[in-house]
Formats: structure tokens, C-alpha cells, sequence
């Protein structure tokens, strides 16, 4: 139909002398458009489009074979440069460069349905903090009244928290009893956040999650999955940098060969077919082959039998989780997730740790999805989350003990 109207269209402007009942209708919806794009305060404008874009006039015109289509055209033209956005200058510029009726008219359509999708998202993004705030707000009422109804409602978010507080203050014990004094690092804020990065490593399977990150229970298990897909991969690409040295140190493109390679091996580690021995041992084979001729090619010493099975091994015993690479890496993106939870109210990006770059996409798309689930929650269930954890904060050595 799309094309049949647009057919039908370069029939009527090539007849003789031309039909213009197609071409008035156009203008009518682009006049509505532009209209469309003008606040309140733009009254000159309003009048000048009106004035221009007269349909009963136009209409008039067109019957009597005296409309000027081009003239008409190349006002819209200049009135869409003065409404767009700065990113359609260039959509604006080709349009002036268009001088056949019928594909002007067709790319006039073309960049003003862009126009109403960037007014669209300009709306979003203006209202997106009040939308916010009264989704926060709906949620909080509605978690209160389930709360009145079934006191014990927030049970496991409490012992969440008071186990990250309990770990927090094991690992500052240093060895020695937490009978101490808390150390500094243990503000609410920063056991908080712990505790959201504790959810990255849930285990789902057997430990109920807490009450009030429980609708989100699957968003945080996609991410899990996904940043241990991310420690897995640079783990892999780190053994093999660190075991071959210098060889292939800046060589142009064989990183990205070998992310690409080591991705789709281990691409499907969150099914349940999905043999991790099986695709780590077949990782190290294809590695090595690669190896071997990107070596070869650039005048190097060939990758040996000793060195290829010293990479497979080391790429299988990936496989453990106390393996000490895998440790490494998990840690530093772990750091880098906890970094960008604390900084993502300012708006400034952590630096991105060693050995991560051929995944600092990923794992910056990571990060903006964790910081932004974790900010909302916050926003709802911040006030239940205060009271527990001045509680938990001060009850002592033995927060699990509190009546």
C-alpha cells in the first residue's frame, strides 16, 4: 500500500498538465507535523506555517494548475532545519540537495519520522524522573500494605543484609576476632552495595532471594550469568597473552580474533547441554591453531607441543573456581561493578581494570544495567532498608542474634 501510494502520486505530478490531489494531502500531514513539533510560545512560527501552508489555498491553487509544489517543498525543507535537532543537520542537508519532486517529498517523510521519534525520546528523558519517582512511590505503598498483612515480610532481606555484614566484618578482622571496634568501611551505604554485588553470586537454586529484590530476582540472574561469562573470557584471553609474551603483544587485530573466537566458543555457558570441560579444552585446541599461524606469519618461533599443551591446561583449569586467574578476574570486575554502583550518581565512569579492555563494552553495558536496577530498588525500598540496617549496624558483633 506504502508503495502503491507513492506510485500512484509520481503518476498524478507526471501527467499533463499535473494532478496535485495526492500531493495536497501530503502537505496537509506535514503541515499537522511541523505543527506538532512547536511549543506554546512559538506563536510567529504558528502563523508563518499557517500563512505558507494554507490547504484551503493550496487546495485552490492546485485545481486552477497554479501551485508551486517546489516552492512549497523548500519552505518545509528550511522550517524542518529550524525544529530538528542538531544530529539531523545532515539528514537537512541532503534534503536541500534533492531537487526531483518525488523523492524529496519521500525523504521529507523519511527525516520528519525521525524528528517525532527524537521529540519522543526528548519527552521521555523530561518526564523519565518524575515517571521515576511516582513508580517508586506506587511500589513503596504497595510493599508497605503486604507488609502490615504479613509482618514477617522482609525476613530474608534482613538476614541478606546481616550476612554481608557479618562478611564485611570477617574480612576486616584481618584474622583476628570481630570484637573490635567496626571498621570505617562499614557505613550503610557500603554494606548496601555489597549486598547488591552478594546477588551476583546467588546461588538460586537452593537460597530463597530477598523479599524486596525478588521481582527482579531474573534480571540479576541474567547479569550473573552474564559477568561470568565476562570473568570466563578474560580469564582465557589473560592465560594466553600471559603464556605466549611478547610474540603476540600488538599485533593489529589478533585480539579481536581471538575474543571473537573464545565468545562463540563459550557463548551458550548458562544452558543446561552446555559442557563447560568439553568447550574449554576445545577454546585451548583453537587457540593454539591460531596462535600457530598468526606466529608463523609474522616470523616466529612455532608454538610449540610443550607450549600448546601448557595453554590448553591452563585454559581448562579455568574450569575451577579457585583457580587463581579466574579469582583474579572475577575480582576486578567485581570491583569494577561495586566502582560503578558508587559512582554512577556522579555520572563519572571507573577506570576499567587491567587485562579487561577487549571486553569493556560488555562490561560497561554491565555495569549502566546493575547501577540502574540497583538505583531503582533503592529509591523504593529505602526507607525498610534504613531501619534494618541501623539495627543490624548496631547490634553489635553478632548482628544475627538480635530478637
Amino acid at each position: 500500500m506504502h508503495k502503491a501510494f507513492w506510485d500512484c502520486l509520481e503518476v498524478q505530478l507526471s501527467e499533463n498538465p499535473p494532478s496535485y490531489a495526492h500531493a495536497v494531502k501530503l502537505l496537509a500531514e506535514i503541515k499537522e507535523t511541523l505543527l506538532s513539533f512547536l511549543l506554546p510560545s512559538h506563536g510567529r512560527l504558528r502563523s508563518h506555517i499557517e500563512e505558507v501552508l494554507d490547504i484551503p489555498l493550496i487546495q485552490q491553487q492546485a485545481e486552477n494548475g497554479a501551485v508551486d509544489i517546489s516552492r512549497l517543498s523548500h519552505f518545509i525543507v528550511g522550517m524542518m532545519g529550524s525544529l530538528c535537532a542538531p544530529c539531523r543537520d545532515e539528514d537537512i542537508k541532503k534534503l536541500k540537495e534533492i531537487t526531483d519532486m518525488l523523492p524529496l517529498l519521500k525523504k521529507i517523510f523519511s527525516v520528519l519520522d525521525l524528528m517525532k521519534l527524537d521529540m519522543a525520546n526528548f519527552a521521555l528523558t523530561s518526564i523519565r524522573p518524575h515517571l521515576l519517582q511516582q513508580s517508586a512511590e506506587y511500589e513503596r505503598n504497595k510493599f508497605q500494605e503486604f507488609l502490615e498483612k504479613q509482618p514477617n515480610a522482609l525476613d530474608l532481606t534482613e538476614k541478606w543484609l546481616e550476612d554481608t555484614v557479618r562478611r564485611l566484618r570477617e574480612a576486616g578482622a584481618d584474622g583476628s576476632t570481630a570484637a573490635s571496634a567496626d571498621p570505617p568501611s562499614l557505613l550503610p551505604l557500603t554494606v548496601h552495595n555489597q549486598a547488591y554485588l552478594r546477588l551476583l553470586r546467588w546461588d538460586h537454586s537452593s537460597e530463597p532471594f530477598p523479599e524486596t529484590v525478588l521481582m527482579d530476582q531474573e534480571r540479576f540472574q541474567e547479569m550473573s550469568q552474564e559477568v561470568g561469562r565476562l570473568v570466563l573470557l578474560s580469564s582465557v584471553l589473560l592465560i594466553v597473552y600471559t603464556t605466549t609474551g611478547e610474540a603476540i603483544s600488538g599485533l593489529p587485530g589478533l585480539m579481536d580474533t581471538l575474543k571473537n573466537t573464545v565468545s562463540a566458543l563459550l557463548a551458550d555457558t548458562h544452558t543446561l547441554s552446555f559442557s563447560m570441560e568439553e568447550a574449554l579444552a576445545t577454546t585451548g585446541e583453537k587457540l593454539c591453531v591460531e596462535l600457530k599461524k598468526c606466529l608463523t606469519q609474522h616470523g616466529h618461533a612455532a608454538f610449540s607441543t610443550d607450549q600448546s599443551s601448557a595453554l590448553i591446561g591452563q585454559i581448562s583449569a579455568t574450569i575451577q573456581p579457585d583457580n587463581t586467574v579466574r579469582k583474579l578476574m572475577e575480582s576486578r570486575i567485581h570491583s569494577y561493578l561495586l566502582t560503578s554502583l558508587e559512582s554512577s550518581q556522579r555520572n563519572t565512569p571507573p577506570p576499567l581494570p587491567g587485562g579487561l579492555a577487549p571486553f569493556s563494552r560488555e562490561l560497561k553495558e554491565v555495569a549502566v544495567r546493575f547501577s540502574r536496577l540497583v538505583n531503582f530498588n533503592k529509591l523504593v525500598f529505602s526507607p525498610f532498608y534504613q531501619k534494618i540496617l541501623q539495627k543490624v549496624l548496631t547490634a553489635g558483633e553478632s548482628p544475627g542474634t538480635e530478637p
